[in-house]
């Protein structure tokens, strides 16, 4: 007992052990975690290229606030003396600093304006606030739509009005302007410069594809190179995974028809019997496990019918000779005298020899007609209380002759799916083994109703005897090949004893067979004392939907 917390113990992490093991196989697992996987990656991944791209933003706004600096300390010297008649020609001292890459703008907030501090009439004809600043130059030359998207974007943003508090430090923009007639621009620097005319602002922006297809002034999701990567991504993600699930329905597709052709008999047409994994399968690499497990299944069938057939080939073939040899024995025991004992006996020992043998070819066709049926059990829809109910009532001379008395309670309407004959030859060997171990006046109890476990409600058939029981050791070998625990003449007279000997039923393959097909049509089968008596066979039957 000082074993029993150790063991306990020991059990535990094999258990788990055995539990992970089943979880890394599972391909449903196997599945999910791939799907994590690739929903995991983007995200930590993503966080480290948008730092990189943070990183190469800077440096390339930091070079174009650069770039501002130098042009307008080129152009201060020459805005050092404008006055109001040189505005116009400042587009020709701009030029000579802008291209088509490199475009440059300048805004003028005029210190009269700043003095009176009254509105101001803009080109565009709206009115502004005060101390405006106003477009007096650009190169390369832009519309007045595109001017006027340009101021409306750093009124909104606020950068004029900062600008114009102070008229002091080189700012740097990430704003992106889309002009009138397509294409877009991104503005990368302001740069003030002050003179007694007033505060100058020269921006200074680019549409080359460095900048263009950077994630300036937008998200950073929303750059052309992140778009395409995702792209590429999500559909190797999808291809992936629905070559996994394409063939995990595959083989579920393979496994729901396995079920199908063995409960196929009901199947209008027999479809499902005619129906093979080759015409089920969608993956063609699938193909030649598909053509194997239809020649499996047609190896399985030609088997099973081969071994039915032999064994009535066999047993009729067993039983001819038997019956020749039976008939000879009765002209020897008339043509022998009565008074010769020792003739009479060896005629008596050939009689029960013969029942031996006789017993021992049914014996031989039972194992082999069992054999078969777990290798192609065929299922239907068997109403089981209906056939429980007739079988039971099929016993009333046996009962009579053993002066035994039967009790049953059969619930109706217990539909299972299985094979009429296999389960009457179930029932028979319950039924049966009941009755050969009840004493005189004993009673036999069939009792079917209907149960509900983990697994669903099932049909569950309880016999009852009131014999001598089993040996607790012995409870789960009464279900092994040949082996018997019935001792020789109990409770019978000593000829009736040899009889029965001498039969199939007592060769210990009887509940070996129930067991067997029970198990193939997915139920249970077990055997316990009664409490006040005798032994109880029950036996779970999954119900049909």
């Amino acid at each position: 007992m000082a074993l029993l917390p150790i063991d306990l113990a020991m059990r535990a992490p094999r258990r788990a052990s055995a539990r992970l093991l089943w979880l890394w196989r599972s391909m449903a697992s196997r599945l999910v975690l791939l799907t994590l996987v690739f929903v995991a990656v983007p995200v930590l991944l993503y966080d480290q290229f948008q730092r990189a791209d943070e990183a190469s933003q800077q440096l390339l706004l930091k070079s174009a606030q650069r770039q501002g600096e130098l042009i307008a300390r080129a152009l201060e010297p020459e805005l050092l003396g404008v006055d109001r008649t040189a505005l116009p020609s400042l587009s020709i001292a701009l030029a000579r600093y802008g291209d088509d890459r490199t475009r440059l703008k300048l805004l003028v907030r005029p210190r009269v304006a700043a003095a009176t501090g009254t509105a101001t009439i803009t080109p565009s004809g709206a009115k502004a606030g005060p101390e405006p600043f106003f477009y007096v130059a650009a190169a390369p030359s832009l519309s007045t739509a595109d001017i006027d998207a340009e101021r409306r974007l750093l009124l909104e943003q606020g950068v004029l009005d900062r600008l114009g508090s102070s008229c002091a430090g080189n700012a740097t923009l990430a704003m992106r302007v889309p002009h009138v007639e397509g294409g877009e621009e991104v503005l990368s620097s302001i740069t003030p410069i002050k003179t007694s005319f007033g505060c100058w602002a020269l921006v200074t922006s680019h549409a080359t594809e460095a900048y263009i297809s950077s994630s300036i002034g937008r998200p950073y999701w929303s750059t052309p190179a992140v778009q395409a990567a995702a792209v590429i991504y999500v559909a190797m993600a999808a291809l992936v995974l629905a070559v996994l699930a394409g063939v995990w329905r595959n083989l579920n597709r393979f496994g729901d028809l396995a079920r199908r052709i063995v409960g196929g008999d009901d199947a209008p047409d027999h479809e499902d019997r005619k129906a093979s994994f080759a015409a089920r399968n969608t993956v063609p690499e699938l193909a030649g496990v598909a053509e194997d497990f239809d020649r499996l299944v047609s190896t399985l069938r030609d088997s099973a019918q081969s071994l039915r057939r032999a064994a009535e080939d066999n047993a009729h073939a067993f039983k001819t000779p038997i019956a020749v040899i039976r008939q000879s024995v009765e002209p020897l025991r008339r043509a022998l005298p009565a008074e010769n004992a020792r003739s009479q006996r060896a005629l008596t020992m050939i009689e029960k020899s013969l029942d031996k043998l006789d017993g021992l070819v049914s014996f031989a066709r039972r194992m082999d007609e069992a054999a078969a049926d777990l290798l192609a059990p065929s299922r239907r829809r068997v109403d089981l209380s209906s056939l429980v109910e007739r079988m039971a009532g099929g016993y009333t001379g046996l009962l009579a002759e053993r002066r035994l008395h039967m009790r049953s309670r059969i619930d109706a309407g217990l539909v299972v799916r299985a094979s009429e004959e296999t389960l009457e030859t179930i029932v028979e060997n319950l039924v049966e083994n009941a009755v050969s171990f009840s004493p005189p006046d004993g009673t036999v109890s069939v009792r079917l109703t209907r149960s509900n476990s983990q697994g669903g409600s099932v049909a569950e058939l309880v016999v009852d005897d009131e014999g001598p029981g089993v040996d607790p050791a012995n409870l789960e070998r009464i279900f092994e090949r040949y082996f018997s625990h019935r001792e020789p003449g109990r409770g019978m007279p000593e000829d009736e004893a040899a009889a029965h000997q001498a039969g199939a039923a007592h060769f210990g393959i009887g509940l070996w067979i129930v067991r067997r097909n029970i198990e193939a049509f997915g139920g249970r089968v077990r055997a316990e004392n009664r409490p006040t008596g005798g032994l109880r066979m029950t036996v779970t039957l999954p119900l049909a939907a």
